[in-house]
């Protein structure tokens, strides 16, 4: 049992809350998910340049690795952000790999900033100050392990390509065989989690050409077991559950946002939520909003 939140806003108005409103969002559904927890967060961009997000071991000097570097590092806990010119992205990952092999670029993209770690989904958000964040769209997840440690690299959001990243709550059954499929497509899984698969397989798709409306159909044929999915792009939001949908899931639309949760409870604090669309997403049907369209 795990817990999903996600939040994507239709006007500027709510892009400065949009931390905070998230963050009461992931606290109220702690209780399905103790373990651990994480978030990603579309923010603002510079064309032109890429943010890493980097997660090292408690106590890391991200100023000093930064000056090592040649660029500056946002340090946010035992998380911190790198902003480079994408034609020098390749050079600085060989060289954070050298310097500092012990520190992972857990995501990548114009946009999006991934953090997450083990611990009370409250706790976890106050480390990394989700409340001052702002942006257009972000996707957070509690975590209850049920086949994998419980461990940071474990927890939710997986990202496996740029600007992408995943949120999971249920079980793959034919996970192992998505993953050599996957390998030789040389996108490699680096966990035991399945969730990780899943957002390999996503990016998979997209990079074939597929929108991400468009990969989460094909999801529909290549993954079973029991699953629902949210996932972030650069200017996308997207749900899928599958066929049998016996995971729970709420939604709430308004002219403001597209707000999900695991349970309702965690929209109720929701600005105008008593004036909003209210719907279960029904199984096997792809939810999709994108700021570009």
């Amino acid at each position: 049992m795990c817990g999903i939140v996600g939040l994507f806003l239709k006007q500027p108005k709510l892009e400065p809350e949009l931390g905070a409103l998230l963050s009461q969002m992931l606290d109220i559904m702690c209780d399905r998910g103790p373990d651990s927890a994480g978030f990603a967060v579309y923010g603002a961009g510079t064309p032109g340049f890429v943010k890493l997000t980097l997660r090292g071991p408690a106590g890391t000097d991200f100023a000093a690795l930064g000056d090592k570097i040649g660029h500056p590092v946002i340090a946010r806990d035992t998380h911190g952000v790198m902003s480079v010119p994408v034609a020098e992205e390749t050079t600085v990952r060989a060289a954070l790999a050298r310097l500092a092999p012990e520190v992972r670029v857990v995501g990548a993209g114009t946009r999006m900033e991934l953090y997450k770690e083990v611990g009370l989904p409250a706790d976890v958000a106050k480390r990394f100050e989700l409340e001052t964040m702002s942006g257009t769209h972000a996707i957070g997840h509690t975590r209850m392990a049920t086949e994998s440690a419980v461990t940071t690299a474990g927890a939710h959001p997986f990202s496996t390509g740029p600007d992408q990243c995943l949120v999971h709550n249920g079980s793959l059954s034919n996970h192992a065989g998505v993953r050599r499929l996957l390998a030789r497509e040389g996108l490699e899984v680096t966990t035991e989690n399945d969730s990780e698969v899943a957002a390999a397989y996503l990016t998979y798709r997209m990079r074939g050409g597929d929108s991400l409306g468009e990969a989460l159909e094909h999801s529909l044929g290549d993954l079973d077991g029991f699953y629902t999915f949210v996932v972030g792009t650069e200017s996308g939001f997207g749900v899928l559950r599958d066929p049998i949908a016996c995971k729970p899931a709420v939604m709430a639309e308004t002219y403001d946002y597209v707000a999900f949760a695991s349970e309702y409870r965690a929209l109720a604090g929701l600005p105008g939520i008593e004036t909003a669309r209210v719907f279960e997403p029904e199984p096997a049907k792809v939810y999709f909003w994108d700021r570009a369209a």
